[in-house]
């Protein structure tokens, strides 16, 4: 099951043709990115992660498990309007560049929108290590959304970052105006027997969790016909944030810690939340939205034909609809 998580980490390379950039204040390599990213980031083929890499920021966030601050990841709103703003968290062992094809189009139809990390993965400044457990990733974005963020959002969670989203709702009401989950992986009863394994034997299983071939057939399984080239440029993006030096810890504690469990705190959401999922999920099947849609109490739900698991990659224009018309309901 954590290995199909970690389709979560997959992007297309498709996206609009205009953009405008916000001012970055930390230094910019020869190619405009970031300093802090991996240099792979420079072997990107796709034109639209390289541009959304190119506007990922790290900004402080004091968090109550850490007198530190965290030097957090995202991508910031180009647009500041007065809608609701929608913030994006991502899949399983992924980071804000799964976004790269959806988040364009939900700018360019008004929506201020943001991309965040996920304590643990994406880019983060995680050189002093902190816990990465259920209750610091939660925390982490509670602090995150009460620094920079200020007013209830529309939620969306794909994949694992469903559950994240449910904790954190349910945890955090007031934060959240409505919820979105995308192929929802909230059944699963956390890591299970991982969480068990000697230390020796769970880096062992990490390490082959970042490995490019086992990347590349997750990359392989949930599309269609994907040419071997394109396959191994978004195996690439989906793996970039595996190259930091405190990846491996950050994932070994997550799976130790448990992770997540939210089945029973399912009918305790009260929001409002649109249920998309792609027909053809070969992760996660469809009958799993049915049931989600039965237990959540106001839920509405949309299904994809013709796409897998990951319709922000696959279906942007479908996805970035569905956003757009569910937050504009009852404005």
């Amino acid at each position: 099951m954590m290995v199909a998580l970690s389709l979560g980490a997959i992007a297309t390379g498709w996206g609009p043709t205009k953009r405008w950039r916000t001012p970055m204040r930390f230094s910019v390599s020869a190619d405009g990115f970031p300093s802090f990213l991996p240099k792979e980031v420079e072997r990107f083929k796709d034109p639209f992660a390289r541009e959304l890499a190119a506007r990922i920021e790290r900004l402080p966030v004091q968090v109550s498990f850490s007198e530190s601050f965290i030097m957090s990841s995202c991508v910031k709103p180009l647009l500041q309007t007065k809608t609701s703003p929608v913030v994006l968290l991502h899949g399983f062992d992924s980071s804000c560049l799964e976004w790269r094809c959806t988040l364009p189009l939900l700018e360019e139809a008004g929506l201020k929108t943001w991309a965040v990390d996920i304590l643990g993965w994406g880019f983060s400044d995680l050189d002093r290590l902190p816990l990465c457990d259920v209750a610091s990733k939660r925390d982490h974005l509670y602090q995150f959304w009460k620094s920079y963020i200020k007013r209830p959002m529309v939620l969306v969670g794909p994949s694992l970052g469903a559950a994240v989203a449910i904790d954190f709702v349910v945890n955090h009401s007031e934060a959240v105006e409505k919820l979105v989950l995308i192929d929802a992986s909230v059944y699963a009863e956390g890591t299970g027997n991982l969480s068990k394994l000697p230390k020796t034997v769970a880096y062992a299983g990490v390490s082959l969790l970042k490995s490019l071939p086992l990347r590349l057939y997750a990359t392989y399984l949930a599309f269609n016909g994907l040419p071997f080239s394109t396959c191994l440029d978004w195996t690439n993006v989906g793996r970039l944030h595996c190259l930091l030096p405190w990846w491996e810890d950050a994932t070994v504690d997550f799976m130790s810690s448990g992770g997540y469990n939210v089945s029973a705190q399912i009918e305790q959401v009260k929001q409002k939340t649109l249920i998309i999922w792609g027909k053809d999920d070969q992760i996660i099947s469809n009958k799993l939205a049915v049931r989600l849609h039965c237990e959540l109490p106001n839920a509405i739900i949309r299904q994809i034909p013709d796409c897998g698991h990951i319709p922000h990659v696959e279906k942007p224009s479908a996805v970035a609809k569905l956003i757009l018309e569910f937050v504009q309901d009852d404005c």
